[in-house]
């Protein structure tokens, strides 16, 4: 791979982020005083949740124009720290390191498994989704990003709770919705007390790994209550780790392996 790290300058790293991981990575490496570490959001939450180091907001333009930018901008390390069903921008990351020759791995989370209990129903999306439903009523819960709640305007028999960072615009086009602003971590004890009082009986979300919101998977168990989970969707292969202190030794790896090229 292309060798960009200085002996003058401090190591620059772009973190594509939009996830609790990148978020504390992003303060890991910062709080070191060795790097300068730049954080990119996509832009499609609208407040998103404050970050420890500078954020750059939108797009790149594709994996091309996303090399270009790691060139310009003399990047020495790309993380993809994004959130994994951001599956194009894992696809364009691996692409533009490999355009630009600049050193990149992935900060991937770990998919939750189904345990003894548990009544999951896989599916591929919310069009899917809505399938699985079916149509005896039933009161459902959906945490779920904004993008992927309108398909269930076509399943109308049903009630839905609808849990979002960002409000839902405009809104579900079904006769019986509640909408929930929250951000997690959300423990399991709120969840199943949550479930429990809107007699939810189905839960619709993405397998989104990790312990922030998995709560409502083991509390969904406890109660007996269905899941419909999105799949993962591929991602492309490219080295990975799956814990932020696993990412931080990546980081040293990748950076002393190019001093070392470099005889400094």
């Amino acid at each position: 791979m292309k060798d960009n790290f200085s002996r003058t300058r401090m190591k620059k790293v772009l973190i594509l982020g939009g996830t609790t991981e990148a978020r504390l990575l992003a303060g890991r490496l910062a709080a070191r005083g060795d790097l300068d570490i730049v954080l990119s959001l996509a832009g499609r939450t609208a407040e998103p949740a404050e970050q420890p180091v500078p954020v750059r907001r939108g797009g790149f333009g594709g994996a091309e124009g996303l090399a270009s930018h790691l060139r310009d901008q003399h990047i020495d390390l790309l993380i993809d720290a994004t959130h994994p069903y951001a599956a194009q921008i894992s696809r364009n990351a691996e692409a533009a390191a490999r355009l630009s020759g600049v050193p990149a791995f992935a900060l991937r989370r770990t998919a939750w498994e189904p345990v003894a209990g548990d009544r999951w129903h896989l599916v591929a999306d919310a069009k899917e989704a809505v399938a699985v439903l079916g149509n005896e009523p039933r009161r459902v819960f959906l945490a779920l990003g904004r993008q992927e709640i309108g398909p269930f305007a076509k399943a109308p028999q049903h009630s839905y709770v609808i849990r979002s960072v960002d409000p839902i615009e405009p809104p579900l086009n079904v006769p019986d919705a509640e909408y929930i602003l929250a951000r997690g971590p959300f423990a399991e004890a709120d969840e199943r007390r949550l479930l429990a009082e809107r007699r939810i009986n189905t839960i619709v979300a993405k397998n989104s790994g990790g312990s922030a919101t998995y709560g409502k998977i083991a509390a969904a168990r406890e109660l007996g209550i269905d899941m419909i989970l999105f799949r993962r969707p591929d991602v492309p292969d490219m080295p990975s780790v799956e814990t932020v202190a696993e990412a931080v030794t990546m980081v040293d790896h990748l950076t002393a392996s190019a001093t070392r090229k470099r005889g400094v």
